[in-house]
């Protein structure tokens, strides 16, 4: 449950500031700040608001760190989700599906594994987790060489290979009709 402060227009004019929370799509007040006349009192209601919902929680406060020459605070230009990207592409190594396709290949597999969507869209999932994308034109082509050379027989092999490699197969099966 987040909280976020809320501005409301009254019946009277004034802007009542409150701090509310939304659960289930469901706004709730939980605290009436105060009603502003006066942008100056509104300016001072919101601060009361932030103080109360940081309450407890410590600032990291980047423009004391930035050079003094500078006129604007420190911007994120990118983020990266090394730490997913790493653990899926060990799990690839080890499973063996690194001996067949592409790179272009595991990008798009490991692309949909974080979140199934279309193959156009899977350039915006690398792009959202850091990773450099192929153009749609490959992906395409990358598909195309991937029915072409049977890399799906390829992948069971290693798969196989890879769940036989301590002893005997063994096979859970399950019902996904309602997922």
């Amino acid at each position: 449950m987040g909280l976020f402060i809320r501005r409301v227009r009254t019946a009277s004019g004034a802007t009542a500031v409150q701090i509310a929370s939304k659960q289930y799509g469901v706004q709730k007040i939980v605290e009436h700040i105060g009603s502003a006349h006066t942008p100056e009192d509104l300016e001072f209601l919101l601060e009361v608001a932030r103080t109360k919902t940081q309450a407890g929680q410590l600032a990291f406060d980047l423009d004391r760190l930035a050079p003094q020459k500078l006129t604007a605070s420190p911007e994120i230009v990118g983020s990266q989700a090394r730490v997913l990207w790493d653990v899926l592409g060990h799990a690839y190594r080890e499973i063996g599906f690194d001996t067949v396709g592409t790179d272009s290949f595991k990008r798009l597999v490991l692309a949909r594994i974080i979140e199934p969507t279309s193959k156009a869209d899977t350039i915006r999932v690398l792009a959202e987790i850091g990773v450099k994308s192929p153009s749609l034109r490959t992906i395409w082509r990358t598909l195309k060489r991937c029915i072409a050379e049977d890399w799906r027989s390829q992948l069971s092999d290693a798969a196989l290979r890879r769940v036989t490699a301590t002893g005997t197969l063994q096979v859970v099966m399950y019902d996904v009709t309602t997922l």
